[in-house]
């Protein structure tokens, strides 16, 4: 893929190109996860309905995150090849074709069917992850974090239009003679089959091609062969990558089993369609903030803040009472806020370390590797909490932010002790 457009074009061209490249990436992503999250609401719902027992609620989760494991890395290597554009629009093309693929599952109550479709959901849902990457290349290096937020910003209308969707989606199926659970599967064949058109048509030039000058400094002279996995053992990137992998996992552990947590207590889809509006609006918006934050203090500081933040809502999602909406409300909107701080943060640091060259084959890695975790905990969760409740969740979302604290605590002690050059 060639980076030497940006050096042709002049500066007011440039600042165009690259105010239309965000965005678009910013429509993108707002389109594709209102129909991600949507479908997401009621994944463990409608498999409990289709095998009538809890045990593997949360398989339909395990293939969606397991999708977008492998999406990241299908995609990314496509972006290597072809550029952004081309993989973020195959990538939403496919996530429409997983949706009416779990349509037809639950029409057909084939439970092996809805897997399969939530899991090219889930491959749908990386071109949502990877804009994130793309928005960075085309800013400074002090900028970096600000652009990873305002994209993840994006998904902030997902979060809130996404789940509201869901009855009125379901209302409307049962107006034209589908299950009531096949409707929210009808929400991204439009919604992101739309981000999908929308990328195709105007993210011209491609973002790789408007990269900043401080990303091209170090990709004009290329002389590392290390393979993506001796770059991911580097301390600060095998850092940020675990970093991240704890925030998704802690959050998909008690996100998954929520929605199913509910319902078998009483409330009703309205009900649960707002507690995920409370949760997924506190993953995405306050992005611009975290940005800032990290920019500010550092991504070490930053990610420390969000996993405070994760701790204290495990612990409150584990003490919830059965009944308590309310509670649950801001639990949730704690849990997905301390996700968004050690995401954004997490991703800033991961991208910090990266030349340009290495960036898309090692951001899709990680990527997957973050994914491929979750999809082990959405999995998970469902046999924990058959076994041992829904507080058991929270308690295990606890002690698992104490493992990326200790590795972060140490990179940043032996970085220091570097830039001091006082021995180690």
């Amino acid at each position: 893929m060639s980076y030497t457009l940006a050096a042709r074009l002049s500066p007011a061209e440039l600042d165009a190109g690259r105010r239309r490249a965000r965005r678009t990436l910013v429509v993108g992503v707002a389109l594709g996860s209102t129909g991600h999250i949507a479908a997401v609401t009621v994944a463990t719902i409608v498999a409990k309905d289709l095998l009538g027992s809890q045990t593997f609620a949360g398989a339909p989760g395990a293939a969606v995150v397991l999708g977008a494991a492998l999406g990241s890395v299908l995609l990314s290597a496509l972006m290597a090849r072809s550029g952004r554009r081309l993989g973020l629009t195959m990538g939403y093309a496919v996530g429409v074709l997983g949706a009416l693929v779990a349509t037809t599952a639950v029409v057909t109550r084939s439970f092996p069917l809805l897997l399969f479709g939530t899991a090219l959901i889930g491959f749908g849902n990386s071109s949502n992850q990877l804009s994130r990457y793309a928005a960075s290349d085309m800013v400074p290096a002090v900028k970096r974090a600000s652009a990873i937020g305002m994209v993840v910003w994006a998904s902030t209308i997902g979060s809130v239009v996404g789940p509201w969707l869901v009855p009125i989606a379901g209302a409307m199926a049962v107006g034209i003679g589908l299950p009531l659970l096949a409707g929210p599967y009808l929400v991204p064949v439009v919604f992101v089959g739309i981000a999908a058109l929308c990328s195709f048509v105007f993210l011209r030039p491609d973002p790789f091609e408007l990269a900043d000058d401080d990303h091209l400094a170090g990709d004009e002279d290329v002389t590392s062969d290390d393979s993506v996995w001796t770059i991911l053992r580097r301390p600060a990137i095998a850092a940020a990558v675990v970093a991240l992998i704890v925030s998704q996992v802690v959050m998909v552990l008690i996100m998954t089993m929520t929605p199913l947590h509910m319902t078998e207590h009483g409330h009703d889809l309205g009900a649960v369609g707002l507690v995920l509006s409370a949760h997924t609006l506190g993953m995405f918006a306050f992005s611009p903030v975290s940005g800032r934050a990290t920019e500010r203090y550092g991504s070490v500081r930053t990610i420390f803040v969000g996993f405070a933040i994760t701790a204290v809502s495990a612990v409150m999602a584990a003490v919830a009472p059965p009944d308590g909406g309310g509670f649950l409300v801001l639990a949730l909107f704690l849990l997905g806020l301390g996700w968004n701080f050690g995401f954004v943060a997490g991703s800033a640091m991961l991208s910090e370390h990266l030349e340009l060259h290495e960036r898309t084959r090692v951001q899709g890695a990680a990527d997957a590797l973050i994914w491929s975790s979750a999809a082990a905990a959405s999995l998970g969760s469902g046999l924990i909490m058959a076994s041992v409740g829904y507080a058991a969740l929270g308690v295990l979302g606890v002690g698992l932010v104490i493992i990326p604290v200790i590795m972060l605590r140490r990179n940043h002690r032996a970085t220091a002790r570097e830039a001091t050059g006082r021995p180690t």
